[in-house]
């Protein structure tokens, strides 16, 4: 009798037969295949500890016959159609501790028993129709919770503070809701949270934090972007990010987010410029995404501590004043996007001194002066500067001027129309002193020529007429 079974990727359509009468069956794999239709009841064996049947086509709903199965403790059932309310009845499973059911068709709210899944580590619902609020009692029954992805969804509400009593949270991803309340600043609470995606949300206001100490120590992904957070990127919000001030020396043997047999972390970021999703969560991989709010005010010197930042994304907000030198001490930086502010002033030349950047992004703000040209800047193209006209220098088509590093200094709108006018002006007197001095000249020497031609002409007829006669 078998006791596993991996066929995943094999190209097959259907469950096989032979698994009929495999009683003592404990893991069976047959992901990543073919297989449409209704799971058959026989498949559900009571021995079984480890289910995988992701990237199917299965669809229909959960059969309640799954329950039976006590001795499970993994159960994916991702990406599929599978068309079904929220499994509150696997909450009964004894063992269970990871439950995916991402990019289904699950829907309607998620709900909650007394005691329900005391063992869940990993919960991903990512990506289905689930709705309304999630319930203070939810996190109340699974505060053992490593992992919690329910983003892709149409939650909606405040997030119930019980979340906070998850205190061994690594991963929480609640984005692409729309979930209408102020930061939860009371996450600071968790000791162990290391990635914290809430784009794409309701989320408003400014970013406040009510208690000192070691906040976020270990948080190292946190992405706010698509929201309506508002006012000034605090000081209080940059020291707070304990978890980017440490750069891990550990480059050599990498370690991921939730790394074992069992379950591996995934996110979806964006990085360079795009969206990108990463299969699993490198430790060493730090971003700070805070695009597309309505920040306003300048960045503070105090974003230098975040010493293992490798992407920093600022853009579509209200931020002015000048880029701080102080980003060029953020080392690991490989993405860099500023765009879409009013930025002033030169870009700071400590900005060359990020050798490992691979994409900037200052365009759309007031940058003046010439661009810097050494190390990676000698890389980047017209797109990373479009929209400041008083940039000069390559990769620009505009030249700065070769006594100085700068163009001629610029003026304000309206003096630019008048310096347009006079020049204009003077164009327009010297086509017209030339017009004047062409029509004189003209005038005097067809003048002149022309009396001689008629005395010549006179002279001959004369001349004609005498011998005539």
């Amino acid at each position: 009798m078998l006791r596993w079974l991996h066929l995943q990727s094999c190209n097959i359509s259907t469950f096989p037969a032979f698994l009929k009468s495999q009683e003592s069956l404990e893991d069976l794999d047959l992901s990543n295949n073919k297989i449409s239709g209704a799971v058959p009841n026989w498949v559900w064996k009571k021995s079984l500890q480890s289910l995988n049947l992701s990237n199917n086509k299965l669809e229909g709903k959960l059969p309640r016959s799954l329950a039976n199965c006590t001795m499970l403790y993994a159960v994916n059932l991702g990406n599929n159609t599978l068309h079904d309310t929220f499994p509150l009845w696997l909450g009964k499973l004894p063992g269970l501790m990871v439950l995916i059911l991402r990019a289904n068709r699950f829907y309607g709210p998620i709900k909650h028993l007394e005691n329900n899944f005391p063992k869940l580590d990993v919960l991903d619902i990512a990506s289905n129709n689930f709705s309304g609020q999630l319930s203070i009692e939810f996190f109340q029954a699974t505060h053992k919770l490593r992992s919690l992805k329910i983003n892709g969804n149409n939650l909606e509400g405040k997030l119930p503070r019980s979340l906070a009593n998850c205190k061994r949270l690594e991963v929480l991803d609640l984005g692409k809701n729309m979930i209408h309340d102020t930061f939860p600043y009371w996450l600071v609470k968790l000791p162990l949270l290391k990635v914290l995606i809430l784009r794409s949300n309701r989320f408003y206001g400014s970013i406040k934090f009510f208690e000192d100490g070691n906040a976020f120590p270990m948080l190292h992904i946190l992405d706010l972007a698509y929201n309506n957070f508002s006012g000034e990127v605090s000081v209080d919000f940059f020291q707070s990010l304990r978890g980017m001030m440490v750069i891990d020396g550990n480059k050599v043997k990498p370690s991921y987010v939730g790394d074992n047999y069992y379950y591996k972390d995934s996110v979806t970021i964006v990085n360079r410029g795009f969206e990108i999703f990463y299969q699993k969560i490198l430790t060493l991989l730090t971003c700070l995404d805070l695009s597309n709010n309505n920040f306003h005010g300048r960045i503070l010197e105090e974003v230098q501590d975040l010493k293992s930042l490798h992407v920093l994304n600022l853009s579509y907000n209200g931020l002015f004043g000048p880029i701080p030198s102080a980003l060029g001490s953020l080392t690991e930086l490989e993405s860099l996007d500023l765009s879409r502010n009013s930025f002033s002033g030169k870009i700071p030349p400590q900005l060359t001194s990020l050798t490992f950047l691979a994409v900037l992004n200052l365009s759309y703000n007031q940058l003046d002066g010439r661009i810097p040209e050494s190390n990676q800047f000698g890389t980047f193209s017209n797109d990373s500067y479009i929209g400041n006209p008083r940039l000069c220098g390559v990769p620009l088509t505009r030249k700065c001027n070769e006594v100085g590093s700068k163009m001629l200094p610029p003026k304000e709108d309206e003096d630019l129309w008048i310096d347009g006018l006079s020049v204009w002006k003077v164009v327009v007197m010297g086509y017209g002193c030339g017009l004047v001095i062409g029509f004189s000249i003209g005038y005097t020497v067809l003048n002149e020529f022309g009396n001689k031609w008629i005395a010549i002409f006179i002279q001959n007829w004369n001349q004609k007429r005498r011998r005539s006669k």
